[in-house]
């Protein structure tokens, strides 16, 4: 075939495929003619060559940023860390003053180093290749130098994230360990609660942001473990209010943010949530008309990501089954003389350290059960919080 001749591919295959590899994520800082600050977002940066060194990225023919940093006199390219997705999506969505509210510092040639940052590289270009829709961006490496070696960003499937090896994930299971015991020391009362209330009855710990794992369950006499949750299951609304709730404004807005393509509504009855479990210490959730099967999506997903070893597109698809699931979640005001069919009773655990990593959680409930009884049911609960925070 000549090499003029290219083959059409599908623009959706090819995305696919390419989506498949992820990639690292740059900004790339310089100084304009009149000393304006620029910055850019690039994906398609890597290094090329150690003797010379020089490096590559490859910006959009259309983008404005680069037609102006091709006049400067030098670029310093910002390997962001896995903390900095705010950093990429503040860049990417300004059209000027990118960097304004921005930390950062000047390189040896002068061009915005970020803070938090995990490296930076002082560069000139050298060469610009015009590649299909793209440039290919040729640069001589001046000065270079790591000033926060943590694992970095990546952009994988439409989305970012970073590194964790299985060494740091056998470390978190070690560091829940103290949860363990504590949870594991309360098991009479646990017991004793699920057989008391006929259910069953969980103790689940925070491994980080994103995480929960349950360190203790009991059933009662004809209750199925295997109809509940998963043992480890994501931190996506509603699952980890009893967590977030008592965390600060920037962790809680990023929970909510997991709730993706959700409506304002939606969004409020969660906040409403993390109000109510703040002065009232626990939450109930209802189930629909079909009953117990509205968790059976939810039970699907969260078995799904015990699993582990999930694509970015894969977990997307696990959180958003979570996020939409039919069970009831508003806020009600439990009566005596009304009977009700309860999906959930969830409490937070305050731990010697005075925080909430840990909540007790009641599940496959009886149902049909007036409000009287379903007091009872929270003030049983309660008890056996105490015990597990001692």
């Amino acid at each position: 075939m000549p090499d003029n001749v290219i083959s059409a591919i599908d623009p959706g295959i090819f995305r696919n495929v390419m989506g498949h590899y992820p990639t690292g994520v740059v900004v790339v800082t310089g100084r304009g003619d009149d000393g304006s600050v620029l910055a850019m977002v690039v994906g398609t940066f890597s290094s090329v060559s150690m003797d010379p060194p020089l490096v590559s990225f490859m910006p959009m023919k259309t983008s404005r940023t680069f037609e102006k940093m091709r006049g400067c006199e030098s670029l310093c390219i910002n390997i962001l860390g896995g903390e900095q997705e705010d950093v990429v999506l503040t860049v990417a969505q300004r059209w000027e003053n990118k960097l304004e509210g921005i930390e950062w510092f000047p390189s040896p040639s002068g061009d915005p180093v970020l803070a938090d940052s995990v490296a930076w590289i002082d560069t000139r270009i050298r060469n610009v290749v015009e590649a299909g829709d793209h440039w290919i961006a040729l640069c001589e490496v001046r000065d270079l130098a790591v000033t926060n070696p943590v694992s970095p960003l990546i952009f994988f499937q439409g989305g970012y994230g970073s590194f964790v090896s299985t060494s740091l994930m056998a470390r978190m299971d070690h560091e829940i360990l103290p949860t363990i015991h504590a949870a594991h020391a309360a098991r009479p009362q646990v017991e004793a609660l699920a057989t008391s209330v006929r259910c069953e009855v969980s103790v689940l710990t925070a491994v980080s942001r994103d995480e929960m794992a349950v360190v203790l369950s009991a059933t009662a006499p004809g209750v199925d473990r295997e109809e509940g949750l998963a043992y480890r299951i994501p931190m996506v609304p509603p699952i980890g209010d009893t967590y977030v709730f008592d965390q600060d404004d920037e962790t809680r807005e990023r929970w909510l943010a997991k709730l993706r393509n959700a409506d304002d509504d939606v969004r409020q009855l969660h906040r409403e949530r993390l109000e109510f479990v703040r002065q009232h210490g626990y939450l109930v959730s209802f189930l629909p008309e079909e009953g117990s099967t509205a968790y059976e999506e939810m039970r699907a997903a969260t078995k799904s990501y015990e699993r582990g070893r999930l694509t970015p597109s894969q977990e997307r698809e696990i959180c958003e089954s979570i996020g939409k699931s039919p069970v009831d979640y508003r806020i009600r005001d439990v009566r005596s003389d009304q009977t009700y069919d309860v999906g959930s009773l969830v409490l937070p655990i305050r731990d010697a350290r005075g925080g909430y990593s840990m909540t007790l959680r009641l599940s496959q409930l009886p149902p049909g059960v007036n409000g009287a009884r379903l007091e009872a049911w929270i003030e049983q609960a309660r008890a056996v919080v105490e015990v597990l925070g001692r």
